[in-house]
Protein backbone atom coordinates (compact mmCIF):
# COMPACT_ATOMS: atom_id res chain seq x y z
CA UNK A 1 0.00 0.00 0.00
CA UNK A 2 1.09 3.55 -0.54
CA UNK A 3 1.83 5.88 2.41
CA UNK A 4 -0.82 8.72 2.46
CA UNK A 5 -1.57 10.51 -0.19
CA UNK A 6 -0.91 14.04 -0.21
CA UNK A 7 -4.10 14.86 -1.66
CA UNK A 8 -6.32 14.80 1.91
CA UNK A 9 -4.74 18.26 2.25
CA UNK A 10 -6.32 19.78 -0.47
CA UNK A 11 -9.78 20.26 1.45
CA UNK A 12 -7.69 22.15 4.02
CA UNK A 13 -7.37 25.16 1.33
CA UNK A 14 -10.68 26.19 2.04
CA UNK A 15 -9.58 27.05 5.81
CA UNK A 16 -6.72 28.81 4.62
CA UNK A 17 -8.51 31.08 1.56
CA UNK A 18 -7.65 34.19 3.78
CA UNK A 19 -3.27 32.96 2.66
CA UNK A 20 -4.49 34.19 -1.51
CA UNK A 21 -4.02 37.82 -0.98
CA UNK A 22 -0.27 37.48 0.22
CA UNK A 23 2.11 37.94 -2.70
CA UNK A 24 4.07 34.62 -3.79
CA UNK A 25 7.32 35.60 -2.51
CA UNK A 26 5.91 35.75 1.17
CA UNK A 27 4.41 32.25 0.22
CA UNK A 28 7.59 31.20 -0.48
CA UNK A 29 8.97 32.00 2.80
CA UNK A 30 5.99 30.87 4.78
CA UNK A 31 7.09 27.22 3.89
CA UNK A 32 10.50 28.02 4.32
CA UNK A 33 10.01 28.97 7.62
CA UNK A 34 7.83 26.17 8.39
CA UNK A 35 10.63 23.26 7.47
CA UNK A 36 13.72 22.12 9.18
CA UNK A 37 17.37 23.31 8.89
CA UNK A 38 17.73 20.06 7.18
CA UNK A 39 14.84 20.81 4.38
CA UNK A 40 15.87 23.54 4.19
CA UNK A 41 19.06 23.09 3.22
CA UNK A 42 17.79 20.71 0.54
CA UNK A 43 15.21 23.11 -0.83
CA UNK A 44 17.47 26.41 -1.35
CA UNK A 45 19.71 26.70 -4.17
CA UNK A 46 21.66 30.18 -5.04
CA UNK A 47 19.61 31.54 -8.23
CA UNK A 48 22.56 30.73 -10.69
CA UNK A 49 22.66 27.56 -9.58
CA UNK A 50 22.97 24.98 -12.77
CA UNK A 51 19.85 23.14 -11.17
CA UNK A 52 17.69 25.65 -11.90
CA UNK A 53 18.22 25.00 -15.52
CA UNK A 54 17.27 21.42 -15.67
CA UNK A 55 13.99 19.66 -16.54
CA UNK A 56 13.23 16.48 -16.26
CA UNK A 57 9.57 14.38 -16.90
CA UNK A 58 10.59 11.01 -16.05
CA UNK A 59 11.06 8.63 -12.51
CA UNK A 60 14.19 9.70 -11.17
CA UNK A 61 16.09 10.58 -8.18
CA UNK A 62 15.82 14.54 -8.13
CA UNK A 63 17.11 17.48 -6.20
CA UNK A 64 15.05 18.77 -3.42
CA UNK A 65 12.60 17.28 -0.73
CA UNK A 66 9.43 15.95 -1.89
CA UNK A 67 6.09 15.42 -0.03
CA UNK A 68 7.47 12.07 1.39
CA UNK A 69 9.48 14.26 3.95
CA UNK A 70 6.76 16.84 4.62
CA UNK A 71 4.48 17.16 7.35
CA UNK A 72 0.89 18.07 7.18
CA UNK A 73 1.44 21.98 7.38
CA UNK A 74 4.39 21.99 4.71
CA UNK A 75 2.48 19.89 2.73
CA UNK A 76 -0.41 22.45 2.94
CA UNK A 77 2.06 25.54 2.31
CA UNK A 78 3.89 23.94 -0.53
CA UNK A 79 0.69 22.92 -2.27
CA UNK A 80 -0.78 26.47 -1.44
CA UNK A 81 2.39 27.75 -3.36
CA UNK A 82 2.04 25.33 -6.39
CA UNK A 83 -1.67 26.66 -6.58
CA UNK A 84 -0.80 30.11 -6.49
CA UNK A 85 1.47 29.77 -9.39
CA UNK A 86 -0.69 28.00 -11.83
CA UNK A 87 -4.29 28.65 -12.81
CA UNK A 88 -7.28 26.89 -11.82
CA UNK A 89 -7.38 24.09 -15.10
CA UNK A 90 -2.99 24.16 -14.41
CA UNK A 91 -3.69 22.85 -10.59
CA UNK A 92 -6.41 20.50 -11.51
CA UNK A 93 -3.82 19.08 -14.41
CA UNK A 94 -1.18 18.76 -11.38
CA UNK A 95 -3.60 17.54 -8.83
CA UNK A 96 -4.71 14.58 -11.31
CA UNK A 97 -1.34 13.64 -12.54
CA UNK A 98 -0.05 13.34 -9.20
CA UNK A 99 -3.15 11.03 -8.52
CA UNK A 100 -2.36 8.73 -11.36
CA UNK A 101 0.51 7.26 -9.45
CA UNK A 102 -1.15 5.57 -7.36
CA UNK A 103 -3.32 4.08 -10.39
CA UNK A 104 0.02 3.60 -11.81
CA UNK A 105 1.22 1.31 -8.81
CA UNK A 106 -1.96 -0.71 -8.71
CA UNK A 107 -1.88 -1.93 -13.09
CA UNK A 108 1.85 -2.34 -12.75
CA UNK A 109 1.78 -4.00 -9.42
CA UNK A 110 5.15 -2.51 -8.92
CA UNK A 111 7.01 -2.86 -5.33
CA UNK A 112 10.21 -1.48 -7.85
CA UNK A 113 12.24 1.52 -5.82
CA UNK A 114 14.65 3.64 -6.52
CA UNK A 115 18.01 4.52 -5.51
CA UNK A 116 17.01 6.73 -2.68
CA UNK A 117 14.23 4.60 -1.59
CA UNK A 118 11.36 6.14 -3.03
CA UNK A 119 8.49 3.91 -4.85
CA UNK A 120 9.04 4.29 -8.67
CA UNK A 121 5.16 4.74 -8.80
CA UNK A 122 4.54 7.18 -5.71
CA UNK A 123 1.97 9.59 -5.87
CA UNK A 124 4.59 11.78 -2.68
CA UNK A 125 7.59 11.62 -4.74
CA UNK A 126 7.53 15.15 -6.15
CA UNK A 127 9.54 17.75 -5.41
CA UNK A 128 10.09 21.42 -4.56
CA UNK A 129 13.22 23.41 -5.31
CA UNK A 130 13.72 27.24 -4.34
CA UNK A 131 16.25 29.42 -6.33
CA UNK A 132 17.88 32.16 -4.86
CA UNK A 133 15.72 34.71 -2.14
CA UNK A 134 12.09 34.94 -2.38
CA UNK A 135 11.08 38.65 -1.67
CA UNK A 136 9.27 42.12 -2.83
CA UNK A 137 12.30 43.29 -4.93
CA UNK A 138 14.66 40.74 -6.71
CA UNK A 139 14.72 37.82 -9.21
CA UNK A 140 13.99 34.05 -7.44
CA UNK A 141 12.73 30.78 -8.79
CA UNK A 142 11.25 27.44 -7.55
CA UNK A 143 10.52 24.36 -9.88
CA UNK A 144 7.50 21.73 -8.73
CA UNK A 145 8.80 18.63 -10.23
CA UNK A 146 8.29 14.67 -10.68
CA UNK A 147 7.35 11.85 -12.91
CA UNK A 148 5.09 13.58 -15.72
CA UNK A 149 5.03 17.24 -14.29
CA UNK A 150 7.81 19.72 -14.46
CA UNK A 151 7.48 23.23 -13.60
CA UNK A 152 9.62 26.06 -13.86
CA UNK A 153 9.04 29.75 -12.53
CA UNK A 154 10.98 32.92 -12.15
CA UNK A 155 9.37 35.92 -10.18
CA UNK A 156 10.80 39.10 -9.63
CA UNK A 157 8.83 42.50 -8.30
CA UNK A 158 5.62 40.67 -7.01
CA UNK A 159 5.17 38.94 -10.50
CA UNK A 160 5.63 35.88 -12.22
CA UNK A 161 8.44 36.58 -15.01
CA UNK A 162 8.52 33.03 -16.57
CA UNK A 163 6.48 29.71 -16.64
CA UNK A 164 8.46 27.61 -18.99
CA UNK A 165 9.62 25.22 -19.87
CA UNK A 166 6.30 23.34 -18.29
CA UNK A 167 5.36 20.25 -18.89
CA UNK A 168 2.21 17.65 -18.39
CA UNK A 169 2.05 13.97 -18.86
CA UNK A 170 -0.78 11.85 -18.39
CA UNK A 171 -0.26 7.84 -17.93
CA UNK A 172 -2.97 6.53 -18.62
CA UNK A 173 -4.20 9.43 -20.52
CA UNK A 174 -8.25 7.59 -19.76
CA UNK A 175 -8.52 5.99 -16.67
CA UNK A 176 -11.09 3.49 -17.32
CA UNK A 177 -10.46 0.64 -14.76
CA UNK A 178 -13.20 -0.77 -11.77
CA UNK A 179 -13.31 1.08 -8.63
CA UNK A 180 -11.42 4.16 -10.41
CA UNK A 181 -13.11 7.36 -11.03
CA UNK A 182 -13.07 7.99 -14.52
CA UNK A 183 -10.40 10.36 -15.50
CA UNK A 184 -8.51 12.18 -18.37
CA UNK A 185 -6.25 14.69 -17.09
CA UNK A 186 -5.75 15.80 -20.28
CA UNK A 187 -8.53 15.76 -21.86
CA UNK A 188 -8.50 19.10 -23.45
CA UNK A 189 -5.30 18.93 -25.12
CA UNK A 190 -6.57 15.93 -26.81
CA UNK A 191 -9.88 16.87 -28.06
CA UNK A 192 -8.99 20.56 -29.28
CA UNK A 193 -5.84 19.17 -31.30
CA UNK A 194 -8.94 16.53 -33.02
CA UNK A 195 -11.43 19.07 -33.74
CA UNK A 196 -8.53 21.38 -35.06
CA UNK A 197 -7.10 18.79 -37.59
CA UNK A 198 -10.23 17.51 -38.69
CA UNK A 199 -11.90 20.44 -39.78
CA UNK A 200 -9.12 21.10 -42.19
CA UNK A 201 -9.56 20.08 -46.43
CA UNK A 202 -8.14 17.73 -47.93
CA UNK A 203 -5.48 20.51 -48.61
CA UNK A 204 -4.65 21.77 -45.38
CA UNK A 205 -4.32 18.57 -44.35
CA UNK A 206 -1.16 18.04 -46.46
CA UNK A 207 0.44 21.36 -45.49
CA UNK A 208 -0.15 20.51 -41.78
CA UNK A 209 0.31 16.83 -41.80
CA UNK A 210 3.96 16.09 -42.03
CA UNK A 211 4.13 12.09 -41.62
CA UNK A 212 1.38 9.13 -40.97
CA UNK A 213 3.66 8.03 -37.93
CA UNK A 214 3.58 9.94 -34.67
CA UNK A 215 7.30 10.72 -33.56
CA UNK A 216 7.92 8.34 -30.14
CA UNK A 217 8.50 11.51 -27.52
CA UNK A 218 8.19 15.14 -27.96
CA UNK A 219 10.68 16.06 -30.43
CA UNK A 220 12.53 18.69 -28.00
CA UNK A 221 13.14 16.14 -25.10
CA UNK A 222 14.56 18.07 -22.11
CA UNK A 223 16.63 20.12 -23.61
CA UNK A 224 18.32 22.71 -21.84
CA UNK A 225 17.18 25.46 -24.71
CA UNK A 226 14.63 24.89 -27.26
CA UNK A 227 14.62 26.02 -30.80
CA UNK A 228 11.86 25.81 -33.67
CA UNK A 229 11.47 22.71 -35.56
CA UNK A 230 10.44 21.76 -38.96
CA UNK A 231 8.03 21.20 -40.87
CA UNK A 232 6.51 24.34 -39.91
CA UNK A 233 3.05 22.95 -41.13
CA UNK A 234 0.19 25.38 -41.78
CA UNK A 235 0.23 28.91 -40.97
CA UNK A 236 -2.65 30.58 -39.02
CA UNK A 237 -3.25 33.01 -41.92
CA UNK A 238 -4.25 30.09 -44.42
CA UNK A 239 -6.96 28.96 -41.87
CA UNK A 240 -10.82 29.97 -42.24
CA UNK A 241 -12.16 32.50 -39.40
CA UNK A 242 -14.32 28.71 -38.66
CA UNK A 243 -10.56 27.30 -38.28
CA UNK A 244 -8.54 30.32 -36.55
CA UNK A 245 -11.00 29.71 -33.74
CA UNK A 246 -11.18 26.43 -33.17
CA UNK A 247 -6.96 27.07 -33.32
CA UNK A 248 -7.25 29.41 -30.72
CA UNK A 249 -9.16 27.43 -28.60
CA UNK A 250 -6.80 25.32 -28.40
CA UNK A 251 -3.56 27.85 -27.44
CA UNK A 252 -5.80 28.65 -24.85
CA UNK A 253 -6.59 25.36 -23.56
CA UNK A 254 -2.23 25.37 -22.63
CA UNK A 255 -2.07 29.23 -21.27
CA UNK A 256 -4.91 28.66 -19.43
CA UNK A 257 -2.49 26.57 -17.17
CA UNK A 258 -0.70 29.72 -16.44
CA UNK A 259 -1.21 32.32 -13.45
CA UNK A 260 -3.58 34.73 -14.91
CA UNK A 261 -0.76 37.67 -14.75
CA UNK A 262 1.61 35.77 -16.51
CA UNK A 263 -0.81 33.97 -18.79
CA UNK A 264 -2.04 37.82 -20.15
CA UNK A 265 1.96 38.15 -20.32
CA UNK A 266 2.43 35.71 -22.25
CA UNK A 267 -0.43 35.85 -24.52
CA UNK A 268 0.66 39.31 -25.50
CA UNK A 269 4.00 38.35 -26.75
CA UNK A 270 2.32 35.85 -29.14
CA UNK A 271 0.17 38.62 -30.36
CA UNK A 272 3.00 41.22 -30.58
CA UNK A 273 5.02 38.74 -32.19
CA UNK A 274 2.25 37.84 -34.90
CA UNK A 275 -0.45 35.33 -34.46
CA UNK A 276 -0.27 34.76 -38.46
CA UNK A 277 3.58 33.70 -37.87
CA UNK A 278 2.17 30.85 -35.52
CA UNK A 279 1.34 27.60 -37.25
CA UNK A 280 0.15 23.92 -36.52
CA UNK A 281 1.78 20.62 -37.53
CA UNK A 282 0.17 17.27 -37.89
CA UNK A 283 1.73 13.35 -37.49
CA UNK A 284 -0.16 10.27 -37.12
CA UNK A 285 -3.81 9.29 -36.93
CA UNK A 286 -6.58 11.45 -37.38
CA UNK A 287 -8.38 9.65 -34.75
CA UNK A 288 -8.53 8.13 -31.39
CA UNK A 289 -6.58 5.05 -30.29
CA UNK A 290 -4.03 5.37 -32.50
CA UNK A 291 -0.62 7.21 -32.11
CA UNK A 292 -1.15 10.90 -33.04
CA UNK A 293 0.87 14.32 -32.40
CA UNK A 294 1.25 17.50 -32.96
CA UNK A 295 2.84 21.11 -32.20
CA UNK A 296 2.34 24.68 -32.50
CA UNK A 297 5.13 26.91 -33.05
CA UNK A 298 5.87 30.24 -33.59
CA UNK A 299 9.20 32.59 -33.20
CA UNK A 300 8.54 32.54 -29.91
CA UNK A 301 6.42 29.55 -28.99
CA UNK A 302 6.76 25.71 -29.48
CA UNK A 303 4.01 23.37 -28.09
CA UNK A 304 4.24 19.55 -28.49
CA UNK A 305 1.38 16.96 -28.23
CA UNK A 306 2.39 13.35 -28.52
CA UNK A 307 0.06 10.05 -27.63
CA UNK A 308 1.85 6.92 -28.81
CA UNK A 309 3.22 5.17 -25.82
CA UNK A 310 0.89 2.81 -24.28
CA UNK A 311 -1.66 2.17 -27.12
CA UNK A 312 -2.22 5.46 -27.40
CA UNK A 313 -3.15 5.91 -23.68
CA UNK A 314 -0.18 7.97 -22.86
CA UNK A 315 0.31 11.69 -22.95
CA UNK A 316 3.26 13.89 -22.96
CA UNK A 317 2.94 17.68 -23.44
CA UNK A 318 5.47 20.54 -22.98
CA UNK A 319 5.48 24.37 -23.49
CA UNK A 320 8.61 26.32 -24.43
CA UNK A 321 8.94 29.64 -24.71
CA UNK A 322 11.74 29.92 -27.45
CA UNK A 323 13.34 33.28 -26.18
CA UNK A 324 12.65 33.22 -22.25
CA UNK A 325 12.77 29.78 -21.04
CA UNK A 326 13.78 29.97 -17.48
CA UNK A 327 13.66 33.78 -17.53
CA UNK A 328 16.37 33.77 -20.43
CA UNK A 329 16.18 36.91 -22.15
CA UNK A 330 14.13 38.67 -19.68
CA UNK A 331 17.60 38.27 -17.14
CA UNK A 332 20.00 38.89 -20.19
CA UNK A 333 18.61 42.25 -20.40
CA UNK A 334 19.06 42.80 -17.52
CA UNK A 335 22.71 42.03 -17.47
CA UNK A 336 23.39 43.77 -20.02
CA UNK A 337 21.72 47.06 -18.75
CA UNK A 338 23.37 46.67 -15.63
CA UNK A 339 26.66 46.38 -16.65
Amino acid sequence: MLRKSIFSVFFSFFTLSALFSQALYQQANDLIALLSPELQAKILFPFDDPERLSMNFVPMVRMGPSFREFDEKQKAAALLLLKSSLGTEGYRKASDIMRLESILYQLENNDMKMADGSLLRDPLNYHFCIFGVPDAEGRWGWRFEGHHISLSFVASRQAILSSTPSFFGSNPALVDMPGAVPTEALRQETAAGFRLVNSLTSDQLARARFSESAPPEIISGNARKAGPLEPTGIAFRELTAAQKELFLQLLNVYLANYQAGFSESFRSKLERAGLDNLSFAWAGSLAPGRGHYYRIQGPTLLIEYDNIQNKANHVHTVVRDLTNDFAEDLLQAHYHHSH
